[in-house]
């Protein structure tokens, strides 16, 4: 069983950065893709950005663009989640999501487009 192993959040003021890291527990592990999605109290879960190994594609939420940057290390079967300007609507418990089978017919905004999820890590921005 593929395990995504989240780290990076924490506790930051407004307009500040975090990184946040998302690593795969079995190395021969390739996916298609992988994503972060954010569920802030009270709401649902909703898409953040999403990286394709292939060409190194990139999608974002416009509510992140221009703020976020998604990243991938192949060798180190590891993305990345650069998150700057953070504002208080950015507080959230963000997960990290792999897509393990082709689904063309899924939006990569989905959260059933993908198979594996990570446990969630805390960003928290006070206000």
């Amino acid at each position: 069983q593929v395990q995504l192993v989240e780290s990076g959040g924490g506790l930051v003021q407004a307009g500040g950065s975090l990184r946040l890291s998302c690593a795969t527990s079995e190395r021969t592990f390739s996916s298609v893709g992988m994503a972060w999605f954010r569920q802030a109290p009270g709401k649902e879960r909703e898409f953040v950005a999403r990286f394709r190994w292939s060409g190194g594609i990139t999608l974002y939420a416009d509510s992140v663009k221009g703020r976020f940057t998604i990243s991938g290390d192949n060798a180190k079967n590891t993305v990345y989640l650069q998150m700057n300007s953070l504002k208080p609507k950015d507080t959230a418990v963000y997960y990290c999501a792999a897509q393990a089978q082709q689904r063309p017919s899924v939006s990569d905004t989905r959260s059933d487009k993908y198979d594996y999820w990570g446990q969630g890590t805390q960003v928290a921005v006070p206000s």
